[in-house]
């Protein structure tokens, strides 16, 4: 029963970081905008490929809320019907969450597939929440939290919904990216606290201090990363796609705080490692930190020195979840060590 649960939460944590990777490709795409409305994607379930869908015609049937481009704005079908021979505006009305009007097929299949992988993570966390009933009478704080990871799932959702209506507003995406990382690290102690067969690491004040501190450092450097990731942004709109160059030329402080900083956390997780292993305390997903912060570097510097190859920004913000992910774990084994410390 346990062990059933236990992968039922690991298949749940799993599909919430395919949501994570697929966020990462649908900024490095630029496809925030692909699908202008939700949930539905130009007011459709399965989003249009060509502009000739999104484009009035006469005799066409419409549904209600399906959505044309007409003169780049968005209109929406008030209810079901059949256009005449000339556009009559009293059939549609202007979509007002935003002002945003293009159709990008690429950009539009990215985006909703990424609106998929979250409707799966959500039916993943569904599931989960069910099978922790078994726990009720033992353990309820594992019910709960698996109920609070299914709301927090939908708050997520609706996170979604307004980064869209502001047409991608720096400060909602930041919130967007750190809610998904707390997502991770209720259902990793879900997980740790399912584990009956957990071996106690050696406890030590000095690596539960640094385990705890690195934890909180990489949270903030992810929010400085979505500060640097925005300033990109506006640079590209300046400078285009085409000129990788020019997108740092001329950095903002949030770079400069984001690069400095990263040299701390890597003096800092560094140091945890020799001390984990002089002092022998177990705790062996630090060397997954290390190579997590070794993909982190290496990423960053490419985009710096090498004006951003493909990808990069991607397996940048990936492994910046993971990492997160792995350190989490890190600090619920030192919490259990002193624990059973205490129960000896």
């Amino acid at each position: 029963m346990q062990n059933n649960f236990i992968k039922i939460a690991k298949v749940a944590l799993v599909l919430v970081y395919l949501v994570i990777i697929a966020g990462a490709v649908v900024r490095m795409t630029g496809s925030g905008m692909g699908c202008p409305d939700w949930p539905k994607c130009f007011g459709y379930y399965i989003p249009p490929t060509d502009i000739s869908e999104l484009e009035w015609q006469p005799q066409r049937a419409f549904k209600k809320g399906q959505v044309i481009i007409v003169d780049e704005t968005l209109q929406v079908a008030k209810s079901d019907f059949t256009t005449a021979d000339s556009f009559q505006d009293d059939n549609w009305s202007l979509y007002t969450k935003h002002d945003y009007a293009v159709f990008n097929p690429s950009h539009t299949w990215v985006e909703f597939i990424n609106r998929l992988f979250g409707a799966l993570a959500g039916l993943g966390t569904l599931i989960m929440a069910i099978a922790s009933f078994r726990y009720w009478k033992r353990k309820k704080k594992i019910t709960i939290l698996s109920w609070v990871v299914v709301f927090a799932m939908g708050f997520q959702a609706w996170l979604g919904a307004t980064v869209v209506y502001s047409v991608l507003a720096p400060a909602k995406i930041t919130v967007h990216m750190v809610m998904a990382l707390v997502i991770v690290g209720i259902i990793l102690y879900i997980i740790h606290a399912a584990n009956e067969k957990v071996r106690p690491n050696k406890p030590d004040t000095l690596a539960k201090n640094l385990i705890f501190i690195t934890l909180f450092a990489t949270l903030l450097q992810v929010v400085f990363g979505t500060q640097v990731r925005q300033f990109i942004d506006e640079q590209i709109m300046v400078y285009g796609d085409s000129a990788p160059e020019l997108w740092l030329s001329n950095p903002d402080i949030n770079f400069y705080i984001h690069r400095s900083f990263s040299i701390i956390i890597v003096l800092l997780n560094l140091y945890l490692a020799f001390r984990i292993t002089k002092y022998n305390l177990g705790y062996s997903k630090i060397y997954w930190v290390l190579f997590m912060l070794l993909i982190e570097v290496i990423t960053g510097l490419a985009m710096y020195f090498l004006d951003f190859p493909f990808s990069t920004q991607a397996i940048h913000l990936v492994m910046a979840s993971l990492l997160f992910g792995f350190q989490s774990y890190l600090a619920l084994e030192v919490i259990n060590a002193f624990k059973t410390r205490k129960t000896l």
